[in-house]
């Protein structure tokens, strides 16, 4: 059962969460941070998935302090609007959105009785990486090819749960040196590359590979598994 809920943030500040339940029992949470798209259907499937696999499962919007009701897919100019949206986001004084994700993680705790684990792709990768190194009660975080997660500023910081980061080895946006520096600085996060480009694990776009999708879902969940059901 899919529904979109509406939490508050420490500020006061109100915001869309998409929430999917599974239909058993509930073995825990994971919050799924979406791409520069909004929460369209690409992350609503993403977040079923995870429910179907027995996890409550809350994607929230990201954009809300600037922009409500983002819901785009992956033209050029979607893109492009995708893009300048983020730069609003990201211009926010500190903590800016990531007092939504702690948010939903609160609530995602309590929703569930369990633990809470953080996926993110794109941006949303990023946001995943900073969540898993400044925020509270995350067992673990997956960050799928996280743009800026490889610059200096981002190397600096230290996560504060176990991290497992997906990259491609054809992400233009993402050089590979900054995946070397990446994996040289954090040597305690699982990395994991793929024979693929950015935007793999996504099925509504040009860019999606099946295998490397796969692949990546797989260790995700493994490691998912492990960190919200082990004792």
């Amino acid at each position: 059962m899919a529904m979109t809920i509406e939490l508050t943030a420490s500020d006061g500040f109100i915001f869309s969460v998409y929430q999917a339940q599974p239909a058993g029992a509930v073995k825990g949470a994971v919050v799924v941070l979406p791409e520069i798209f909004g929460i369209n259907a690409h992350i609503r499937s993403v977040a079923e998935g995870f429910a179907a696999q027995g996890y409550l499962a809350l994607a929230p919007t990201t954009f809300q302090r600037v922009k409500s009701n983002v819901e785009m897919g992956y033209t050029p100019e979607d893109i492009a609007a995708g893009v300048a949206l983020k730069a609003l986001v990201e211009a926010l004084p500190e903590p800016g959105v990531l007092q939504d994700i702690q948010a939903v993680i609160d609530y995602a705790a309590a929703a569930s009785q369990g633990k809470v684990a953080v996926v993110g792709y794109c941006w949303g990768g990023l946001l995943a990486w900073r969540a898993a190194c400044l925020l509270s009660g995350i067992a673990v975080a997956v960050p799928y090819y996280g743009g800026g997660m490889t610059l200096p500023s981002e190397l600096a910081r230290v996560p504060k749960c176990h991290v497992l980061a997906h990259f491609a080895s054809h992400d233009q946006s993402i050089p590979l040196s900054g995946v070397t520096a990446f994996k040289e600085t954090h040597p305690e996060v699982g990395l994991h590359l793929y024979d693929a480009s950015h935007g793999f694990n996504c099925d509504h776009r040009a860019a999606y590979n099946a295998p490397a999708a796969a692949q990546a879902r797989q260790r995700t969940l493994a490691v998912i598994e492990v960190g919200l059901c082990s004792k």
